[in-house]
């Protein structure tokens, strides 16, 4: 692995303002959900290897390290501001992306492929604001629930204020990274392809996060059913109608991935999906992008709390909390297996 040696650049032209922009450090709760016990990954381990037994060939992947801060055993994630840290980048953006770039020329992409995944979790919805104003009664009853005769969670709830202006300041963020880190060749860290979770929340906060930075018609955002939250029992977890979705954000340039059903016919009010089975589906999810896009060396997913967590366990990462609006980087080498 090269060597980093260079200076940070830093903008000191209208920086962002950290004190209003550290909202989504992660808080008590979100500390608790982003946990993966050793039974989770027995679990998955388990399901994981009956899925690739069924397979011609798989994706194993597993973190590239020295990276990211967040990919330390070290680094908190109680106190991560991932805004203050620049993502948590330890050698220069230029310096990771001259080596994504040389990794992936040095590779046979059917054999060895590394990306840089940016994973965003959406910014503070309806649901999340009721949890955090009592937990136990929200686990107690009003999980269960679509409303409490004031506000609305359920289902497929909308961003509240804060959510906007957490996705917003994402988008000065990235803002700011792409003044500082244009390499000699103007190659950018700006993703190529976009994937969003089918909920509102979801795809909202990639609207207000990469608003004037991509054009979202030209980028085409591919809504998944790969990277919804945690499936079954919570009412903010059953999504929309696909007509519904359709209707307001394909007109934005967003497209709904073939086989999407009218109904949302995988949520259901009496079972709640493992973290096992979640980290199954999201490893599906991955699965795709490395043998569809090859050539997507930076991917942008846009998802939830409880579907961070399984995609981190799933590419070989460290647990790592994630706050209402926060997102992590992680750079990832995929290796195909075969039978």
């Amino acid at each position: 692995m090269q060597q980093f040696f260079r200076k940070k650049k830093i903008n000191t032209i209208n920086p962002p303002n950290y004190t209003d922009m550290s909202k989504s450090i992660p808080n008590s709760a979100d500390l608790k959900d982003g946990q993966i016990t050793d039974q989770d990954r027995k679990n998955y381990k388990q399901l994981l290897d009956q899925y690739n037994s069924e397979r011609p060939f798989h994706w194993e992947f597993s973190i590239v390290p020295g990276i990211f801060k967040q990919s330390l055993e070290e680094t908190d994630d109680s106190t991560f501001d991932n805004i203050k840290e620049h993502f948590g980048i330890i050698p220069t953006w230029d310096e990771i992306i001259n080596q994504l770039h040389t990794l992936n020329a040095q590779s046979d992409p059917e054999k060895v492929q590394y990306k840089l995944f940016f994973l965003a979790r959406h910014g503070q919805g309806y649901h999340n604001l009721k949890h955090d104003a009592d937990p136990e009664a929200w686990e107690a009853k009003w999980k269960h629930l679509f409303t409490d005769g004031k506000t609305t969670w359920g289902p497929d709830p909308e961003l509240t204020k804060l959510g906007e202006e957490q996705a917003k300041d994402n988008n000065k963020t990235w803002k700011n990274e792409l003044v500082n880190n244009k390499n000699q060749d103007s190659t950018l860290i700006l993703p190529t392809k976009f994937f969003s979770s089918p909920f509102r929340r979801s795809i909202n906060t990639l609207v207000h996060t990469w608003h004037d930075i991509v054009d979202l018609k030209e980028i085409k955002p591919l809504i998944e059913e790969h990277w919804r939250e945690t499936i079954g029992t919570v009412t903010c977890d059953q999504r929309s109608k696909r007509s519904v979705i359709a209707e307001k954000y394909e007109p934005l340039g967003f497209k709904i991935e073939p086989g999407f059903e009218e109904l949302d016919a995988l949520w259901t009010p009496d079972r709640r999906e493992t973290v096992a089975e979640q980290a199954i589906r999201q490893n599906s999810g991955f699965q795709e992008i490395f043998n569809d896009y090859p050539k997507d060396e930076i991917v942008s997913i846009t998802s939830h709390a409880g579907s961070i967590r399984a995609q981190l366990m799933v590419l070989g990462h460290r647990a790592f909390a994630i706050g209402t609006g926060g997102m992590i980087a992680v750079f990832v080498k995929g290796v195909k297996v075969r039978k």
